[in-house]
């Protein structure tokens, strides 16, 4: 006989994390499930994970959001990829673009057949290969296209966007599709004796608030499933030193560029995220190799605009919690943990989280099986994402000494197997379920340094004169398309003006 379904779920914290996970559970309140979020307008959201990956589209489609009036409300940018500056050597730069680089021949992967000509000095740099890399460096972008005998079909956008403006926008959406919203600090958590599970939040005013299941969506602080249930924390700062960040937002200035910046610094690395109305900035260091106060003054000395306030510091270890399903709470965003927004995954880790959660619903009889699945899926993909921010690290070519002592580093072997497999042919093996894509991974391989010393042998099968024709074609139908794009500013007035700043 089937245990009867869960008919209460607690969100503890609102912010990017609470306010995701309501608008999708809000679906669930159809079916006759309540959902209640406690938070507390005294309390703060972290509030810097402006830039996201192409999955988030996903998302917002799940929900039905238009986007275009998302962008308007979230005073949103489009994003097409990530530019890295000064990883390899002072003055380098490289953009890992959304999307495909080239089109594979007679099923010879395009990066194979590229760096059989690249050696031979017939092909250009690998990002000239690429719609979206194009679209990027000259500040364009138009909406992809459906038909695949276009190039904008191999447009492939995410977005930038206000995280605290997004959290208001699916409040509203969730609200309205019968998501309660309580207010007031926690004052303390209940457990059930026979079990352990927690029974409610008690607020500060008193009131007590039930559920089945809760949902821990309190940030770093981890106030249910840390401090109440003690699931542990793994730490991964021997990989990950940088332990803290400064965040400070500027005036725009200058194009609007339809891409994130990450450039190294002395100890760490500075974001730049542009949106409508301003540009985000952060340094995100180490502790060890920097003062909070030396963090600052090059953070400021630093920016392409005048500052809207004081840098507001953070703090953090990188790793996952243990457990993120724990008993009947799961936790979701940072909660869960934490790896710095170098590759713009935090966004992406909630919406993860949440589509797990979504397919393993349990019932009232918590059985193992939905709880260790999750569980073994939310470490897979935060060690996976943790592998490819470390290869950032690892292959660095710079000289200070944080840079010197991540070099050096004994990395996970499933880091160093794949830049040795790489290292010798260009090869990159990936699981189906992995997130980024093999063009992710070889942009920032050759990006950071790491050339490949030979080729796939069935790149030799294929005419290097065709070959070189090819890709001539690619290009210049890529820089073609690009150049008659709307201009990326351009494009956001006239389709998703941010409101108020119009």
């Amino acid at each position: 006989m089937n245990a009867p379904a869960i008919r209460s779920v607690v969100i503890v914290g609102g912010g990017t994390a609470g306010w995701m996970t309501a608008a999708a559970l809000a679906r669930m309140v159809r079916a006759g499930v309540r959902v209640t979020v406690v938070e507390s307008d005294a309390i703060g959201i972290v509030g810097v994970g402006e830039a996201t990956i192409p999955p988030i589209r996903a998302f917002n489609a799940m929900l039905d959001i238009d986007e275009s009036h998302f962008l308007a409300h979230t005073r949103g940018s489009m994003k097409l990829g990530i530019e890295f500056v000064d990883w390899n050597a002072s003055g380098h730069r490289y953009l890992h673009p959304f999307g495909e680089f080239g089109f594979s021949i007679e099923g010879v992967r395009f990066h194979q057949i590229w760096h059989k000509l690249r050696a031979a000095g017939r092909a250009g740099a690998i990002e000239e290969y690429s719609m979206c890399a194009a679209a990027a460096r000259l500040n364009r972008y138009a909406a992809p296209a459906a038909e695949q005998s276009s190039p904008l079909s191999q447009l492939v956008q995410a977005y930038h966007f206000d995280a605290s403006l997004y959290a208001r926008y699916l409040r509203g959406y969730a609200e309205a599709r019968g998501v309660t919203r309580r207010e007031g600090k926690i004052d303390r958590v209940t457990l059930r004796g026979e079990d352990g599970f927690i029974e409610a939040v008690t607020l500060e005013d008193g009131s007590r608030v039930e559920g089945e299941l809760f949902v821990d969506c309190s940030g770093f602080r981890g106030l249910l499933i840390e401090e109440a249930l003690h699931t542990g924390y793994e730490d991964w700062t021997h990989w990950l030193p940088c332990d803290r960040a400064l965040a400070v937002p500027t005036v725009s200035t200058g194009p609007l560029t339809p891409y994130t910046r990450a450039t190294a610094r002395a100890a760490g690395w500075q974001w730049r995220i542009p949106l409508q109305h301003r540009t985000g900035n952060g340094y995100v260091y180490s502790s060890a190799h920097l003062s909070d106060d030396a963090a600052a003054a090059a953070l400021l000395a630093n920016l392409d605009g005048e500052p809207l306030g004081d840098p507001r510091p953070l703090r953090f270890t990188a790793g996952r919690r243990k457990l993120a399903w724990n008993r009947n709470c799961v936790a979701i965003g940072l909660s869960s943990g934490f790896l710095e927004p170098l590759e713009s995954t935090s966004i992406h880790l909630i919406q993860a989280g949440i589509s797990r959660l979504l397919g393993l619903f349990p019932d009232a009889g918590w059985g193992d099986a939905e709880r260790d699945t999750y569980n073994d899926l939310t470490r897979t993909q935060y060690e996976q994402v943790r592998d490819f921010v470390i290869l950032h690290y690892k292959a660095n070519g710079r000289d200070e000494p944080l840079w010197r002592q991540v070099r050096a580093m004994a990395v996970p072997q499933s880091v160093s197997r794949r830049i040795d497999l790489f290292r010798n042919r260009g090869r990159i093996f990936r699981r189906e379920d992995e997130l980024f894509a093999e063009t992710s991974w070889i942009a920032v391989m050759l990006g950071q340094g790491i050339t490949p010393a030979g080729w796939d042998p069935l790149a030799d099968a294929l005419d290097s004169d065709q070959l070189a024709a090819m890709l001539e074609r690619v290009r210049s139908t890529f820089r073609n398309a690009a150049e008659v794009m709307p201009d990326h500013a351009a494009y956001l007035a006239r389709h998703c003006a941010a409101q108020g700043f119009a």
